[in-house]
Order: C-alpha cells, then sequence, then structure tokens
C-alpha cells in the first residue's frame, strides 16, 4: 500500500483521509443509507452492478458477499482504486466484484450495460446534470439507478456552512430533496424514491455504529501512529463538529423507462 508523505496527507480531502486512516464507510449516511440503498436495488444473483465512486469498495463488497452478485467498482482517484482492489482481495471476492477507473461524467461503457446502477456521494462533487445522465445512459430498461448524497436537513448557522462549504468541502455546493428529486427526472428516470437521515459518518456514535468497536480502535491506532495523521484529525474534526448537526444524507432511487 503506497504510503503517502505529510505534506500529501495534509492535501487530502476528508473522504480520501477517511480512507487512508482505514475507515470502510465513507459515505454521507453510513450503513444506514447503504442499506436504504440495497432495500430498493432489487439485486438479485443474476443482477449485473455498477458502483460508481466505488471508494474503498465497501458497498461493492457487501453486495457481492450478500447476493452472490458481480460487481463492477469504478473509481476516479488512485488512492481509492488501490484500496479498494486490496479490500476485493483480502474479502477473498476478485472472482465477483471488478475494480477499474472509470469516470462518472465520461463511464467507459455502453449503453444499457447494468441492471443496478449505483452513486454513493459522488454525483454531488461534480457536474451533477451530465453524471445524472450518465448513470441513466449506462442502465438497462427497467434497471434501477440509486443515489446517496449530502443535504442541509436544517438551515445551518452562517459558521457552520462557512466551516463546512467553505474549509471542509471548498466548492460544493448543497441541493435540497426537491433539486435532486427533479436532477434524476431530468436524466429521464421515473418512479423516484427517497430517503432522509441524519449525516453521522464521523460521530463517534456513527463511527462504532458503522465500523465496529475493533476496526474503530484500529483505526484510531493508525492516526496516533503518525503525526501528520494527527494533525490532519485534529484540523478536521472540530470543524466537521459545527457542520454534522445540520448535515444530512438522501437517498434517491428511481427506474430507467423500458
Amino acid at each position: 500500500m503506497t504510503k503517502l508523505a505529510s505534506v500529501e496527507i495534509a492535501g487530502l480531502d476528508p473522504y480520501k483521509f477517511m480512507a487512508v486512516i482505514g475507515k470502510r464507510v465513507i459515505h454521507p449516511g453510513g450503513r444506514a443509507s447503504t442499506e436504504a440503498l440495497l432495500r430498493r436495488a432489487s439485486i438479485t444473483q443474476s443482477t449485473r452492478v455498477l458502483d460508481v465512486g466505488c471508494g474503498v469498495a465497501t458497498t461493492a463488497v457487501e453486495i457481492a458477499r450478500r447476493y452472490g452478485a458481480q460487481v463492477t467498482a469504478v473509481d476516479v482517484a488512485p488512492l481509492m482504486l488501490e484500496r479498494a482492489a486490496a479490500n476485493v482481495q483480502a474479502a477473498g471476492l476478485e472472482h465477483l466484484v471488478s475494480v477499474r477507473h472509470g469516470d462518472i461524467l465520461d463511464l467507459p461503457f455502453d449503453d444499457n450495460s447494468f441492471d443496478v446502477v449505483i452513486a454513493a456521494a459522488v454525483t454531488m462533487f461534480v457536474d451533477r446534470a451530465r453524471a445524472a445522465a450518465e448513470l441513466t445512459r449506462v442502465a438497462g430498461p427497467g434497471g434501477r439507478v440509486l443515489a446517496t448524497e449530502f443535504f442541509w436537513r436544517h438551515p445551518p448557522t452562517a459558521e457552520a456552512k462557512e466551516v463546512f462549504l467553505g474549509q471542509v468541502c471548498p466548492g460544493l455546493e448543497f441541493d435540497t430533496i426537491d433539486d435532486w428529486v427533479r436532477l434524476y427526472q431530468a436524466a429521464g428516470l421515473s418512479e423516484l424514491e427517497t430517503e432522509t437521515g441524519p449525516f453521522e459518518m464521523m460521530t463517534p456514535r456513527g463511527f462504532l455504529s458503522d465500523e465496529g468497536v475493533a476496526r474503530s480502535m484500529a483505526i484510531m491506532a493508525r492516526v496516533v501512529s503518525r503525526p501528520s495523521h494527527l494533525r490532519k484529525m485534529g484540523w478536521l474534526m472540530p470543524r466537521m463538529a459545527k457542520a454534522v448537526p445540520y448535515l444530512g444524507y438522501i437517498v434517491v432511487a428511481a427506474t430507467k423507462p423500458t
């Protein structure tokens, strides 16, 4: 596994830093949003699944393990791809999960290639209309397109908004529930369903719920093992604490018309 220099650690966005310290569940709603998404995906052993913005492949591994389905997991970041491949190998699921480079704005697949297309916390970072159109394009007729995204669950204070959008995730813009629904409808999807909940990925309760006690302790051990990890965590956590009370996740599930 590639070891990053201190200056590289300091420059990581929160998602990549969580991957570096070994966190497996790295999206707004944690395991709760994954379960909400999978309940609506209708995956079976014969389902062709695409996981876009797969991160460290936690969801792809879970789908393969739970349903025995073939999963193609793609991400644009080399760091994520390296850790995703390692996690798939550690799970012994190379025969079911294929990890490869892929950009949500220009997916390297033919039209109608998959039965289920998943995007976890990736659409919000890019050209959203183009990304939603690509997710829809590669889904087959009658296929399911599902995404989980951030939104403001409660109106944020000016400080919380500046800290999160100005420092933690600079350049990110948030949409309302209605905005997300309109986005995926405009991409040509129908039968839209949504589910929302609190953002707890970075809270102590959410951390333990997502990772378990043993893995949470192992992650903390990695944090204290390097001064650069401690500095990054010390910078990140106070800022996240200001924004967490206002943040939430939304799961959007839809169908591509036949």
